[in-house]
């Protein structure tokens, strides 16, 4: 109406318009239909790194737009008070629900899903429907629930499954008490919501016989991660190609090399110098000789053993890549990793800051109880503010911002890493950072930051030695 400002969701419905197009057109491009949520087929993009630029972009402008449209016009209680969906999600996954429905496209009663898990069936009753009424699983018939694109996920050979069970378990519970840990912190539990809810860090609790079994979950859950984020944007993300033959890349903390690996498949010019603690290194060795053995065979791999707290990197080399190694660290500890890179880089060496995958070395974890150097995938964080709210500067001009009205970070679009950014937090007492967090880390230990490379939601950050 005339004499009123309504632009602030009139903009917003523009952009979901518009990325809604953008979402057909480039389903169109591969002659098929955007998937309805009734469909249990894995859809046309296997890996996140898969998916075309344009649609990654258009699916978190309508998470963003969605949400912040959504926000704007419901009442508060409507929005603040939704609290409870991930202990549903953790019964229906413990119980494996969407293994009882595989098969089963008409469903099955809440009567029968209760004789077949043991679970109260009134009470299965009400997790169904609040997960079915957030479009997880479908209520076919009342009280009668079948699986659907979301739920399909949770089948127990499904890596999703384990992640989600993490997340629900030791990180929902970590979440209770953080509260407590901020209120009245104490030094007996370091100041680790984790640790004040079981009594452990987080690995000594896997070496319990309470926490034994939630440890084998863990490992496949970090395997799976780098399957759910994108395990494959390194060698797509950086210019590789354009490097000289020979070109050395150390794999610092690269647990089995398993991205490595990847990389020189896609690039053999590179040589890889993987490094890791000693019983790591023996790990990649098995696993290079069985995936890759034509890289021992010509020597474009060497498996050097070090501890990155420690000692210094090999020197010399011309790329050093960290995958998420910072995020599982304070500052303190970040700044011995990185000095003890810097000084063996030459002049023209480069720091690579990505993303990693969730490496095999994790079973040796959880089987020797030894705390390896592993890093979950790095994200960099922006302050929610709209992006007409940064100063523009040399820094952060490499930065994506979101198209206004939305937060300048994406807001619910990239919701996942500020989500993670708080799980390290209660899990570990660790954190991921934002852009001038980690330039100022890294400048503190001789760096200066180059250029930042998209990469899905996780960026390739280069930086050079001062």
């Amino acid at each position: 109406m005339a004499g009123f400002d309504n632009s602030h969701i009139t903009r917003l419905t523009d952009l979901i318009n518009d990325a809604v197009k953008d979402v057909i057109m480039e389903y169109a491009a591969i002659g098929q239909a955007v998937p309805s949520l009734d469909t249990l087929e894995p859809g046309p993009f296997p890996a996140p790194e898969a998916v075309p630029v344009q649609l990654r972009k258009a699916i978190q402008i309508i998470e963003a737009a969605c949400a912040q449209l959504s926000c704007t016009v419901a009442l508060p209680g409507s929005v603040l008070l939704n609290h409870e969906e991930p202990a549903c999600l953790q019964v229906a996954t413990e119980a494996q629900i969407a293994d009882l429905l595989l098969d089963k496209p008409e469903g099955l009663s809440t009567s029968e899903l209760s004789a077949r898990s043991g679970l109260e069936e009134a009470k299965l009753t009400r997790v169904m429907r609040l997960l079915a009424t957030r479009h997880c699983f479908k209520e076919v018939k009342p009280g009668v629930f079948a699986n659907n694109r979301l739920s399909i996920q949770l089948l127990s050979t499904d890596a999703m499954s384990s992640i989600i069970g993490y997340f629900t378990d030791e990180g929902l519970r970590a979440s209770s008490y953080l509260n407590d840990t901020l209120t009245t912190p104490s030094g007996t539990d370091d100041d680790i919501p984790f640790k004040r809810s079981s009594g452990h860090r987080l690995y000594d609790y896997y070496r319990t016989d309470r926490g034994h079994k939630q440890g084998k979950r863990f490992t496949r859950a970090m395997i799976g991660w780098g399957d759910v984020t994108g395990k494959g944007f390194l060698p797509q993300a950086y210019p590789w190609a354009a490097q000289p033959a020979e070109t050395t890349l150390c794999d610092v903390g690269g647990g089995n090399g398993w991205v490595s690996i990847g990389l020189m498949r896609a690039h053999p010019h590179i040589k890889v110098i993987l490094q890791d603690q000693p019983q790591v290194v023996e790990t990649a060795k098995q696993l290079w000789a069985r995936e890759h053995p034509s890289a021992i065979e010509q020597g474009k791999v060497e498996f050097v053993p070090f501890d990155f707290l420690k000692d210094a990197a090999v020197e010399g080399c011309d790329f050093y890549y960290l995958r998420s190694i910072l995020h599982n660290w304070p500052d303190s500890e970040c700044e011995l990793i990185l000095k003890n890179v810097r000084k063996s880089m030459k002049p023209s060496s480069k720091l690579i800051l990505g993303r990693p995958y969730l490496h095999n070395s994790l079973k040796l974890v959880l089987k020797t109880f030894i705390l390896l150097s592993f890093g979950l995938d790095e994200y960099v964080l922006l302050e929610a503010v709209q992006a007409q709210g940064y100063s523009v500067d040399a820094a952060n001009t490499s930065l994506s911002f979101a198209p206004e009205p939305l937060l300048g970070n994406y807001g619910a679009g990239r919701i996942r890493a500020y989500n993670m950014n708080l799980l390290m937090m209660n899990i570990f007492g660790a954190q991921e950072r934002t852009f001038s967090e980690l330039v100022s880390l890294c400048d503190k230990c001789g760096f200066i930051f180059s250029k930042l490379y998209e990469a899905g939601e996780m960026d390739l950050l280069e930086f050079s030695p001062i």
